[in-house]
């Protein structure tokens, strides 16, 4: 199982709902597609964001933004 999750909420939003639960963020990105994707540092986080999330989880596929562009 994956320590990411896609949330229909802000960066900010999550941001706050994690330290709520003392759940420890190790990425965060806004989504091109609508949404946030967060990695929690480890799998009771996860299960417990999951929890905390609830309906706000998005499932399917996401659209997301290229982190880097590299020159070539």
């Amino acid at each position: 199982m994956s320590r990411a999750i896609n949330v229909n909420a802000t960066e900010v939003e999550v941001q706050k709902s994690c330290a709520k639960h003392g759940a420890a963020v190790s990425a965060i990105e806004t989504l091109a597609s609508g949404g946030t994707r967060v990695v929690l540092m480890n799998m009771t986080a996860t299960e417990t964001m999951r929890a905390a999330f609830g309906r706000n989880l998005l499932t399917g596929d996401v659209r997301r933004t290229p982190l880097r562009t590299w020159a070539l």
